[in-house]
């Protein structure tokens, strides 16, 4: 096989002093490319009449299931894998944006008998691999199409290599009506291989705590810290692209999974809903936000949601990487909003600290 495997890719870059060695990521980049190979492998020919009517089944091929605790490189090792596939063998998604779709496709199904094996015999057609970063379900809805779907999935052959930061056993634990999500469970377990990525070094804490999270005055200088530090936790420049929250749509510099990044005024600058916020909050671990401005009495409104927003955002453990004015002690020069805004102020300074940092991220 003259491509790359996804360990092989991994070796070159140590070569290279590009990247440390990691004991566990080597063997979970081993795994990955068992499913790699294997996936490559070419599936038996089905007739030419039959081939557009549904795909042919190959051998049953195992995915993977990679859990552990924030920051190990679960998602590294993932996109390393999905990297090394030829272009349309599959797709990566967050979970979060996966569900959304879902739900959206189910309603310009309805009316189809069984709409999730129409949306999995489609798939089939298009993909061989779905990669979805961070596995978790906090809803009930969710919970109760996940047993159905992943079933229709494995019968249509399609791979699954996922993260999450819990074990199968423990998803959606103590969730209402609990036992009907069970058989999802099993079915994660008997169509892929259970990984505990067990690595003690917190990689994403570390890129964060390399230098500083928030950075002032609203300058060139500003501009190019966060364009590194964007760069170094995502390995990919800023992109400008749109996020659909709570039906609307919002600009973004850049998005990649679990880690977005706004201009200020896109957040506070107009009518946004606290509910707009908990959605951000839950959807990203970590947020840019460029050019806090400071606030006068004239500013209270923004001035008002950018207190809700960092509510929000503290009480999910989001870390917020930001460009100001000022320091926080300075941002706020009115006098109506003191009292909530102090609380804001002390919020922005324990979010640098290094205790905040390494805070697990609540997304339910």
């Amino acid at each position: 096989m003259s491509q790359l495997t996804p360990l092989e890719r991994y070796q070159l870059a140590l070569e290279r002093d590009e990247l440390v060695a990691d004991p566990i990521q080597i063997v979970a980049l081993g795994k990955l490319d068992v499913v790699f190979r294997a996936v490559l492998t070419p599936l038996p020919r089905t007739p030419s009449l039959l081939r557009f009517m549904r795909p042919k089944a190959g051998p049953a091929i195992r995915g993977l299931y990679l859990w552990g605790g924030v920051g190990r490189g679960k998602t590294f090792v993932v996109d390393a894998f999905f990297a090394c596939l030829p272009d349309n063998f599959g797709r990566r998604v967050h979970f979060h944006s996966f569900m959304q779709d879902i739900h959206r496709e189910l309603k310009n199904l309805s009316g189809i008998a069984n709409p999730l094996q129409h949306l999995a015999r489609r798939w089939a057609t298009q993909l061989r691999v779905l990669c979805l970063d961070e596995f978790h379900i906090v809803d009930i809805t969710d919970a109760m199409l996940l047993a159905q779907l992943l079933s229709a999935m494995f019968s249509q052959g399609i791979i699954l290599v996922t993260t999450s930061n819990e074990a199968p056993d423990l998803l959606y634990r103590g969730g209402l009506q609990r036992d009907r999500f069970l058989p999802a469970i099993a079915l994660l377990k008997s169509h892929l291989e259970i990984f505990e990525f067990s690595g003690v070094i917190d990689y994403r804490l570390r890129t964060l705590t390399q230098a500083a999270t928030y950075y002032t005055p609203n300058d060139d200088t500003a501009e190019c810290a966060l364009q590194a530090r964007y760069f170094a936790l995502t390995h990919t420049c800023d992109v400008a692209s749109s996020l659909i929250i709570e039906s609307r749509s919002l600009a973004t510099r850049g998005q990649v999974d679990g880690i977005v990044w706004f201009e200020f005024d896109v957040l506070c600058g107009g009518p946004r809903a606290t509910a707009d916020y908990i959605e951000i909050g839950c959807c990203f671990h970590t947020v840019f936000v460029s050019n806090i401005p400071c606030f006068s009495d004239d500013d209270n409104d923004a001035a008002r949601r950018f207190i809700n927003l960092i509510d929000e955002f503290y009480d999910r453990g989001v870390n917020v990487l930001c460009s100001a004015a000022t320091n926080p002690a300075g941002l706020y020069r009115g006098s109506r909003l003191l009292a909530p805004f102090a609380r804001t102020t002390s919020r922005l300074m324990e979010m640098q600290s290094e205790e905040y940092l390494a805070k697990p991220h609540l997304s339910d």
